[in-house]
């Protein structure tokens, strides 16, 4: 069981070093001694900006972090879809790419263990691993999840006060011409198709083009289109018909 004095260590943490010693000794008096804790302020930041602390291996975060490996990570696939644990087992890492993904993980000393899904009130959304190098193999994974849930649970709470949404990126100002230009490119129409449509020569349309890349600080009009959706500058259903 959770000692509760130490779980209420966690809220009275006035820093992150605190707070991250005090997760890890939480994680280790229930037998697991590397720690995960990842978590982004809404769903639709990179998960590369999380606030992120662990005792794993510096080798294999830096692996992990330089190869984006958390879209190949079956635990967070699952914690994405699912607000229930995942338990580390052989069946867990289904395909080549993620079994070869688990055996450098052993190699680096995470063999077994648990994940939590994190899905906050107000569109937090992070994982919690707790880790291992034993084998995976008989434990009390009942009581080990009832007791690290709740270690979840705090462990979330008192990391609010650590995380901070991404800066809002300032909406470039486009003109008419170069927002009915991208409205166009949304739907797939080509350089010469939008200087039919638009009545003017190709080249005014590529120099619209790019103007609105130099805006967005981009090197593609697809880039600069997906910037656009992003800040609400169009939406699919702008397109002309």
């Amino acid at each position: 069981m959770v000692d509760m004095g130490h779980l209420t260590q966690l809220l009275d943490c006035k820093d992150e070093a605190a707070w991250r010693d005090a997760l890890f000794l939480l994680a280790r008096r229930q037998g697991f001694d590397q720690v995960l804790y990842g978590v982004v302020a809404s769903r639709q930041e990179k998960l590369e900006s999380a606030f992120l602390q662990s005792n794993y291996s510096s080798s294999w975060r830096d692996r992990y972090d330089a190869d984006r490996l958390h879209y190949v990570d079956p635990t967070v696939t699952h914690c994405l879809a699912s607000s229930l644990p995942i338990v580390w087992e052989p069946d867990t890492f289904d395909g080549p790419r993620q079994r070869e993904f688990y055996e450098e993980a052993c190699g680096h000393g995470i063999r077994s263990g648990i994940t939590f899904p994190i899905h906050g009130p107000s569109g937090e959304f992070g994982v919690v691993s707790f880790a291992s190098d034993a084998p995976p193999g008989p434990r009390d994974t009942v009581q080990a999840i009832a007791s690290l849930s709740l270690i979840r649970d705090y462990a979330f709470e008192s990391s609010l006060k650590f995380i901070r949404p991404a800066p809002a990126q300032e909406r470039p100002r486009l003109t008419r011409r170069e927002l009915e230009v991208l409205n166009w490119v949304m739907v797939g129409k080509s350089s010469w198709e939008i200087s039919k449509i638009t009545n003017c020569s190709e080249a005014t349309v590529n120099f619209h083009i790019g103007n609105v890349r130099q805006k967005f600080g981009v090197s593609t009009r697809q880039q600069a289109l997906v910037k656009a959706i992003g800040m609400g500058i169009l939406t699919p259903e702008d397109h002309h018909r």
